[in-house]
């Protein structure tokens, strides 16, 4: 894609002499400022260049403050060819000749060259004025630049609520707007739909009331359509499970009844689901692929971290187990799943009804692959592990808190489903292994002092005929659906 195409019809700031040259401003400063952010997924690789995608003046340069918004790819060295193009990070930057003080903390740098030198940069999701913009571009539908605006005319968004950015770690930036909705805004961009605008849309437009429905939402039309933020109802009052479950661990409770609620809640979110988009079956070759894969991002992952190397052979029987079924004829069903399901991704309001969000998936993997049916043991193989790491944290360890948690969950799954989950033990196991494996990756690279988590995990996955729980129900196998 050549630069030029990369910033058609986007609009030109005030004082430039197109918005190619604003590189030449931003580039020093996004070298230091970039990979400081929790959100930028290069860590631990230089960036070498920066390259402007898109730019669109949503408040004039010259006004005080200005408002750009940008598409940047950072380019970076790496060993792995489908990155070698760098990833692509959507920045709200706001203009100023000076910077109050309330806003140091969002400081990007003060530019020394190029059509904004002079000017301080900054980030303008964490300046309430700019964010109060954002919010009435989304209340009014409609084109600027290189962006759309969408909206649910149903919806009722009242004008002026005051913003604040959502302190919690996360891979995205999120603002609440007056305690009433919130806004994720997408930092690295994929072209095409992201999953937490399409699936959220999906369910609500069925009638299911698990997720909050999406009242408005933006995304960019060029160089190639890619969501860029969407804006739900925030559910004040709502508490995650994550904190639920440490509370729980806290106060020396079980938490089997939220469990159970909770794999009701997952059940019918994965039904309608089946219900409102596309199924499918996975046969031989689409089960040998899915082995397969499951097998190189384990040699991978234990080439990364050495720690895991002696465990390879005994985890690499889990992923050989689905693939010889799938060679002597097993089927699984196949559905749009929610992709990266743990504790975190669910919220219980005060009656007790849980909510699933953070449909996005796991930001790491490729949108392809996120956006492709797979068998829903996936998503409860996700939360089966929630359930381990949130026990970990407790001293002493108690493993019978976690394993009352994930036969429970299952439990409330099957309830609603019809199918245990842990009726299927090998698919089970391989998907609990290949999500412990990831998050080896992970800890080790970002938690070093959380790498013994998934390590005790992989050691018990790691043991022939290990089991996925201690009480798998004698089911009979239901037919792919």
């Amino acid at each position: 894609m050549s630069k030029a195409a990369s910033t058609r019809n986007s609009a030109r700031p005030a004082g430039s002499s197109g918005p190619l040259r604003l590189i030449e401003s931003l580039a020093p400063l996004l070298h230091e400022w970039l990979p400081r952010q929790r959100w930028f997924a290069g860590k631990g690789r230089p960036v070498t260049d920066f390259t402007l995608v898109s730019a669109t003046e949503l408040l004039p340069v010259g006004a005080a403050p200005g408002l750009l918004h940008l598409l940047v790819r950072a380019e970076q060295d790496s060993p792995a060819p489908a990155r070698s193009a760098g990833d692509c990070y959507q920045l709200l930057v706001g203009v100023r000749t000076s910077l109050p003080p309330r806003l140091a903390a969002a400081l990007i740098g003060r530019a020394r060259t190029g059509p904004l030198a002079g000017s301080v940069l900054y980030d303008a999701l964490l300046d309430p004025r700019l964010t109060g913009l954002l919010l009435e571009r989304l209340r009014a539908p409609g084109r600027i630049g290189a962006l759309r605006f969408d909206r649910d005319p149903a919806a009722d968004i009242p004008a002026g609520l005051p913003a604040r950015p959502l302190g919690a770690e996360q891979s995205n930036t999120s603002l609440v707007y007056g305690d009433t909705f919130i806004l994720k805004v997408f930092r690295r961009v994929h072209p095409g739909s992201n999953p937490d605008l399409e699936l959220p849309l999906a369910l609500a437009q069925a009638g299911c009331a698990r997720v909050p429905a999406p009242v408005a939402w933006y995304e960019t039309t060029e160089p190639e359509p890619a969501t860029l933020g969407v804006l739900q109802p925030y559910l004040s009052g709502s508490e995650d499970g994550w904190r639920l479950a440490l509370l729980a661990l806290t106060d020396g409770h079980d938490f089997a009844a939220g469990a159970r609620a909770l794999g009701r809640a997952t059940a019918e979110v994965h039904g309608t689901l089946a219900s409102a988009l596309p199924t499918a079956v996975l046969r031989k070759r689409q089960i040998e692929h899915l082995a397969a894969e499951m097998t190189e991002r384990l040699e991978a992952t234990a080439q990364a971290v050495p720690a895991l190397a002696p465990y390879v052979a005994g985890l690499r029987t889990a992923f050989d187990a689905v693939a010889d079924l799938g060679h002597a004829g097993r089927t699984w069903a196949a559905q749009r799943i929610h992709g990266d399901l743990h504790l975190g991704q669910s919220l219980r309001a005060r009656d007790g009804e849980w909510s699933v969000i953070d449909f996005e998936g796991e930001p790491a993997r490729p949108l392809a692959e996120r956006t492709r049916p797979q068998p829903v043991v996936r998503d409860v193989a996700g939360m089966l592990r929630s359930f381990d790491y949130a026990a970990r944290t407790h001293r002493p360890w108690s493993p019978k808190w976690a394993i009352g948690c994930r036969d429970a969950y299952c439990e409330g799954y099957a309830s609603v489903s019809g199918a245990d989950p842990r009726a299927e033990p090998e698919l089970l196991r391989a998907y609990e292994t290949d999500k412990a494996v990831y998050e080896v990756l992970y800890e080790a690279r970002n938690r070093p002092d959380w790498l013994p988590v998934p390590m005790a995990a992989i050691e018990r996955l790691s043991l022939p005929e290990s089991p996925v729980s201690h009480r798998v129900p004698k089911l009979p196998r239901r037919p792919p659906q």
